[in-house]
This record gives C-alpha cells, sequence and structure tokens, in this order.
C-alpha cells in the first residue's frame, strides 16, 4: 500500500527550550507556535512485504545511518507497533523550502511521516494520537500535525499538539528573512539546561502562556506578536548562556531585528521572531506585508525572503512522489 501526506512548518510564538524527558520526548512546559504555508513537507510512504529493508530519502538524497534516519525510525517503528506489522518502507520526501537554518523543516518532516504511516500502516489514529507518534521524531512536529494556531500539550503520560485557532481566522502575514548558519543546533535541547537562566525561564513561561492563550481567544494579532517577539529574546538568552554558549545568529539576523524596530517606530506594525537558527520571522497585518517584504529584502545577507500564511493541520493527497 501507498499514502501520501503534506505537512506545513512551524513557526514558534511561545517557545519550547528543554526536554524533562528526551527518550519520550516530553517538554518541561507547554508551547504555542503557527505552522506556515505555503512551505511544505511531502511524504509519499510505500509498505510491503517485498521490501527486505527500510529505505529513507529526503529532498534526493537516501538517509545514512545516524541520528536522523534513527528518528524517522522511531516513528515508523511507533506505528508499527500500534498496527503489530512488521513490514517494511520505501519513504520518500520532499520540502519546497530550506532545511536547517530555523524555519521548522524537522516539525514538518515528522509531522506528514506520522500521517502518512498511519494511513500506510491503516491504523486509525486521532489527530492527538498522530501527533504523538510524530513527537518521537521532533517535538514541534506535534503543532504540525494539528496546524493553525496550536499549543503542545502534556497531561500525565499524554503529550499532543491541539489546534487553538485556523487558517483565516486571525489576520497574519509573516515575512521570513532566510539566512544560513554553520552552527550546529541538533543538540540545543539538552544544552539549554545548563543555563544559568533555564530555571528562571521556567518560572517565567506560564504566564505569556496564558497571556498568548488569551489573544488568541481574543483574535488579538498584534498582541500575539509582541508576545513572540519578547518569548524570543528571554529563549535565546538561555540559548546563549548554555554550556556551548549557542549563538547561531548572523549580521543578517541582528540587522532585521534593528530594521523591525525602525520600522515599527515609525509607524508600521511589525515583530520579530527567531527559532533556533539565524533565520528571522517578522509578523505583521495583511495589509502591511508588501511594506515589510520590501523592507526585509533590503537585508544585506538575506539568502531568501519568503511570504508566508498561516497553514493548515497536516492531511493525506493524492499525488504520490513515486
Amino acid at each position: 500500500m501507498k499514502a501520501s501526506a503534506v505537512a506545513y512548518p512551524i513557526q514558534g510564538l511561545i517557545k519550547y527550550h528543554g526536554l524533562a524527558d528526551f527518550e519520550r520526548r516530553i517538554p518541561y512546559h507547554a508551547s504555542i507556535s503557527v505552522c506556515t504555508s505555503p512551505t511544505e513537507t511531502h511524504t509519499t510512504l510505500e509498505a510491503n512485504e517485498s521490501i527486505g529493508e527500510d529505505s529513507i530519502e529526503i529532498d534526493g538524497k537516501a538517509l545514512p545511518l545516524g541520528r536522523e534516519r534513527e528518528r524517522a525510525l522511531k516513528v515508523l517503528d511507533a506505528v508499527r507497533g500500534v498496527a503489530q506489522s512488521t513490514k517494511r518502507v520505501r519513504m520518500v520526501s520532499r520540502s519546497n523550502f530550506p532545511k536547517y537554518v530555523g524555519l521548522g523543516s524537522s516539525a514538518s518532516g515528522f509531522a506528514a511521516l506520522a500521517v502518512a504511516a498511519c494511513e500506510v500502516f491503516g491504523v486509525q489514529a486521532t489527530s492527538d494520537e498522530m501527533s504523538e507518534m510524530a513527537r518521537l521524531g521532533a517535538g514541534s512536529a506535534t503543532r504540525a500535525v494539528a496546524g493553525g494556531f496550536a499549543e503542545w500539550v502534556t497531561r500525565g503520560m499524554r503529550s499532543y499538539g491541539r489546534m487553538l485557532a485556523g487558517p483565516g481566522e486571525i489576520p497574519w502575514t509573516t515575512i521570513a528573512m532566510v539566512t544560513h548558519h554553520d552552527v550546529p543546533t541538533e543538540g540545543v535541547h539538552r544544552d539549554a539546561m545548563t543555563s544559568p537562566f533555564f530555571r528562571a525561564r521556567l518560572e517565567y513561561i506560564e504566564r505569556p502562556l496564558e497571556q498568548m492563550r488569551l489573544a488568541i481567544q481574543r483574535k488579538e494579532p498584534l498582541k500575539m506578536m509582541e508576545l513572540a517577539e519578547r518569548d524570543t529574546l528571554n529563549l535565546h538568552a538561555v540559548t546563549m548562556t548554555s554550556k556551548d554558549a549557542l549563538v547561531a545568529w548572523r549580521g543578517a539576523t541582528v540587522e532585521t531585528i534593528h530594521a523591525v524596530r525602525r520600522l515599527r517606530a515609525a509607524g508600521t506594525p511589525c515583530y520579530f521572531s527567531i527559532d533556533t537558527g539565524a533565520t528571522v520571522y517578522v509578523n505583521t497585518l495583511p495589509e502591511h506585508a508588501d511594506e515589510v517584504e520590501s523592507m526585509v529584502k533590503g537585508i544585506a545577507g538575506a539568502d531568501e525572503v519568503l511570504r508566508l500564511e498561516v497553514g493548515p493541520p497536516a492531511g493525506l493527497v493524492d499525488k504520490h512522489l513515486f
């Protein structure tokens, strides 16, 4: 059987940092994000008895032994366990946006994998359950499964994504200033706990989470953008003061921050947000998107500029990649 799914990456708004359980990828606290479209990951899976071993291809390259392959197999094995199946798979995945630059590619990748795997193995799973399987590959994938503005919640033994507001419900446009960096970020969540500010972040986080939930409920996009900007600085204070002192930002990152503040001071509502990496999301209202995009395109060192809207939940598609 063959199945395909598409999922959308996420921009963290109130971000997560550190994991209380690395094996199951259980976070210390909740987090809230927004899916971004038209950036997407498209994944096709085929499972049958004739496939001798799992074959995983991402963006035209076979995935060798290593951490990324292990994470993909963890999701596949979780689905196979529910289905009580030993069938191996052929997997082909393509993303239409750059990876490893802070655009949430792991979120969309593992979300698409979980949705396609449930279909190909005949697992009748709810969105919550699929997001829990996707979480085994990347925690942020919980919210990519849910789509829209979503929260990653943990309740007892359950840890999953849930949508708080869907596409079209809140006016929102993001202009992303994409710039590459050469600093590995794989261990950022483990390293975060070595920062002297990590415990302070845990004490701080519940208030902005509640403020963000309320702003989403009231459909107040500017308040949401302001909260996301503030949380960005809090998060990176932890990252930059951890044991490895990760600084992935580049000159273009810092210049975009200053350019956003200058434009906002001149009367244009816009706010920056930065996940892991050097790329900057600039959030604004749709009617100001052209002006903000023009500003971002003027940033020296920007490798690419993307205009993004709120993306839907991960879902099955009819088009197969092979």
